[in-house]
């Protein structure tokens, strides 16, 4: 596991947005930085899910966190405009840009891919990724320290078969934040990196190895030391780099 140890108010006065906010690793993520002083943005499409994790940080008496219902599937370019421009007169600016949620697809080989789950696969691990860090990359802008940390995959490293859209999304989230890093290193003070979350307990991951004993896997709580270094200060100066949780 990534070895490192948070200081408890590491995020002090920090505003941080988490897409897929409503469970799994987002859900972790997202109460993490809560707890260690972030105002954080809870992004994703089922509201049910948000409100659970907005009443578990209340409840923690962690800052008053935000719900945001966005469906990244089907979201329009004016839609993006209007969170930023909600972000924007709510916050003022953004420190963190957490790039948690994805879908999987159908693991099946390329030859019998069909091109509708393709482009579904794109659409959300890809295209909405690109609309939410270029719309909001002026409020990160604007931060003293600000951090967007993109979720990889060891298939979006190395090729693997069976693995089809999933796989092609995750070599373009390196390729886009390589991209990122590239552009605002010297420019900006935002930094731009990857995380490989590695086997963790999830639905995600259960949907892709139904076989699997998923308590050998550990919880997405475990893999939180990474998400908090890159997140945090502590980070400054690290840009461009591909980093494992496990």
């Amino acid at each position: 596991m990534f070895d490192y140890s948070a200081r408890p108010d590491l995020l002090q006065g920090r505003v941080i947005l988490v897409t897929g906010a409503g469970r799994g690793i987002g859900a972790a993520a997202a109460k993490t930085y809560a707890a260690h002083g972030a105002t954080v943005l809870l992004l994703g499409k089922t509201e049910a899910n948000l409100s659970q994790v907005y009443d578990a940080i209340e409840a923690a008496g962690h800052p008053q966190p935000a719900v945001i219902p966005f469906n990244l599937e089907t979201a329009q370019p004016h839609q993006y405009d209007e969170l930023a421009a909600m972000i924007e007169s709510e916050f003022g600016h953004l420190d963190g840009l957490l790039h948690n949620a994805s879908i999987i697809g159908p693991r099946t080989p390329l030859e019998q891919l069909s091109g509708e789950n393709f482009m579904r696969v794109m659409q959300v691990n890809v295209n909405a990724m690109f609309m939410l860090t270029s719309t909001l990359l002026p409020l990160l802008k604007l931060s003293q320290d600000a951090s967007v940390i993109f979720t990889s995959s060891s298939v979006g490293r190395k090729g693997r078969a069976y693995w089809g859209a999933y796989g092609v999304s995750k070599f373009a989230t390196e390729g886009l934040m390589q991209t990122l890093a590239d552009e605002v290193d010297g420019v900006a003070a935002v930094r731009s990196n990857s995380i490989n979350p590695g086997a963790t307990r999830t639905s995600m991951r259960a949907m892709a190895y139904p076989g699997e004993n998923p308590q050998n896997n550990p919880e997405p709580q475990a893999i939180m030391p990474v998400y908090l270094y890159l997140m945090g200060p502590d980070s400054t100066g690290v840009n461009g780099q591909a980093f494992n949780a496990q």
